[in-house]
């Protein structure tokens, strides 16, 4: 069996695409998996799958299935604990922002080309950076995520990839579920 985190794009979010996560956890079960957490309201989903799986087929899978039994139809990104402890070591303004609350890393549906990535770059008078790490976008927000102009939407619009933004703490938290006996 392999963890995997699975990370929901806009569920419960201003109040569209409801998902109860007692009912989020029970289709998880549902389908096969085993030792099925949820974190939060917004998405995030700890499990374990048989070995082997291809990852992008069993994304695919569950946007399948959360379409059919809860008439919800979304984008499902999977990361490993191994990539989110990756994730974790990876950020560079960890040492410049002694405040968690403004990191989050925004997790991409795939590794946009140099084309791709030369279309994202940091809106005029922006305070937020970014650094682009593979299928991953680290961001560093002085002024709050809220106030950003460098969000979920933008970040999508430019590169043209399905993406979910995540806060640093959720990550953590995440890893820590994926890594916990």
């Amino acid at each position: 069996m392999t963890k995997h985190i699975a990370l929901l794009r806009g569920i419960n979010v201003g109040g569209h695409a409801k998902i109860a996560m007692k009912d989020l956890r029970g289709l998880f079960a549902d389908m096969g998996f085993a030792a099925v957490r949820t974190y939060l309201q917004s998405g995030n989903v700890v499990f374990s799958a048989p070995d082997p799986q291809n990852p992008a087929e069993l994304a695919v899978r569950i946007e399948k299935r959360v379409a059919e039994d809860l008439g919800v139809s979304l984008t499902v990104l999977l990361r490993s604990a191994d990539s989110l402890a990756r994730t974790l070591a990876a950020n560079p303004y960890l040492g410049r922002e002694d405040d968690p609350v403004k990191l989050y890393v925004t997790f991409l549906a795939e590794e946009p080309t140099a084309e791709q990535a030369a279309r994202l770059e940091v809106p005029a008078g922006e305070t937020a950076v970014f650094t682009l790490a593979g299928d991953e976008i680290h961001l560093h927000v002085p002024d709050g995520y809220g106030r950003t102009k460098l969000n979920n939407a933008f970040i999508e619009r430019r590169l043209g990839i399905p993406a979910t933004t995540r806060n640093w703490r959720t990550v953590g938290a995440l890893h820590a579920l994926a890594t916990a006996d």
